[in-house]
């Protein structure tokens, strides 16, 4: 199957007039955590979410209905610029919904919602690293020797050159699609593990968090798409001496931002450290495999936290201990979490008391 992407074929049409039609690009998530989208044709200007209709789809092709009852609905959440057809078409970030109005099984997003108005006064804020490992399509990471392995880890993160990076361009790419979308991305750096990038997005507040990131990660496999590479999240694509895949989780409130605000920063790690066990079943399916207390993690059974250490659960920014302000970084959370997951329980922790 050809996987090849032919931008000079497509470019004349992408330049056709449109007249005043808008392409809205609704996104979703499976239920399997992945990623769906499909368009549809706009015939007035999109000021906000209401000007977009509730859709609907087979929700028994993507696992998230019966065939007998099939119809899952989108609600639209949140609107992006489309960096693919550019223009005044869009890109919908949308909620699942069964037949009878329930949130569908994938939607998180719903719960998360409540808890952010719930604590909008302390007004969280959220940065996610997101780390991810490119693979070709024969199922081997990309840019390694066919057959074999590169060199050691050491001269890969943040690194410069050729044999100590892959795919730059991809990268650049998405980057750009990210700014011209409109979404918070803040950087981007190569991993300790070749083939492994990092996207940070943020600061974002509250319910956007989880918005910015997915639609960041469906412009990541989009842009992907066309080159032909696939995308995994999963924490530990590779067994060996090889670093895992996390999303870390940096986390505020006005409290912790403020003078003085550290104290209110140990107080949030206090709460966080006793219900370490209900947030280690929502940071990532298979996370056992990369907290193992090696390659810059702390054990999945332990909680800890400390300044500067990266082998630990909580990291305190140097930084911020220095300035007795800030904010914490939750290091549990592995690549392929759901963002509207953690921030919510990180908010229910720690704000909410529940």
């Amino acid at each position: 199957m050809s996987t090849t992407w032919r931008a000079d074929l497509l470019a004349p049409f992408l330049a056709l007039d449109q007249g005043s039609s808008i392409q809205a690009e609704y996104v979703w998530i499976d239920g399997d955590g992945g990623l769906r989208c499909k368009t549809t044709t706009v015939t007035k200007p999109v000021k906000d979410i209401g000007d977009l209709r509730i859709w609907d789809f087979d929700g028994s092709s993507t696992n998230q209905a019966p065939g007998s009852d099939s119809d899952v609905y989108l609600r639209p959440a949140a609107i992006f610029k489309d960096p693919f057809r550019g223009g005044n078409n869009i890109l919908v970030m949308a909620e699942t919904y069964n037949s009878d109005g329930t949130p569908n099984k994938t939607n998180f997003r719903h719960h998360a919602k409540k808890t952010m108005d719930l604590a909008k006064a302390a007004i969280p804020w959220f940065g996610i690293e997101q780390e991810y490992t490119l693979f070709d399509t024969d199922g081997t990471p990309y840019g390694w020797p066919k057959g074999g392995f590169p060199g050691a880890q050491g001269p890969y993160y943040c690194g410069a050159g050729t044999g100590k990076v892959f795919a730059r361009d991809l990268i650049e790419a998405h980057y750009r699609a990210c700014l011209y979308a409109g979404i918070s991305i803040s950087g981007i750096n190569a991993e300790v593990m070749p083939s492994q990038w990092e996207f940070q997005v943020g600061p974002c507040e509250g319910i956007s968090m989880g918005d910015h990131l997915w639609m960041a990660r469906y412009l990541l496999i989009r842009v992907a798409e066309q080159w032909g590479v696939k995308v995994s999240f999963h924490p530990k694509p590779l067994q060996g001496d090889w670093n895992g895949a996390g999303c870390h989780t940096n986390y505020s409130t006005l409290e912790m931002r403020e003078p003085g605000g550290l104290k209110k920063i140990e107080e949030a790690i206090e709460k966080l450290s006793r219900r370490h066990a209900e947030h280690i079943t929502v940071y990532g399916e298979d996370n056992d495999l990369r907290l193992t207390g090696r390659h810059e993690t702390g054990h999945i059974s332990s909680f800890s936290s400390g300044v500067a250490n990266r082998g630990a659960s909580i990291r305190i920014p140097r930084h911020v201990a220095g300035q007795g302000c800030g904010y914490l970084e939750d290091r549990r959370p592995a690549s392929n979490i759901d963002p509207y997951r953690v921030t919510d329980i990180i908010v229910e922790t720690t704000i909410l008391n529940q």
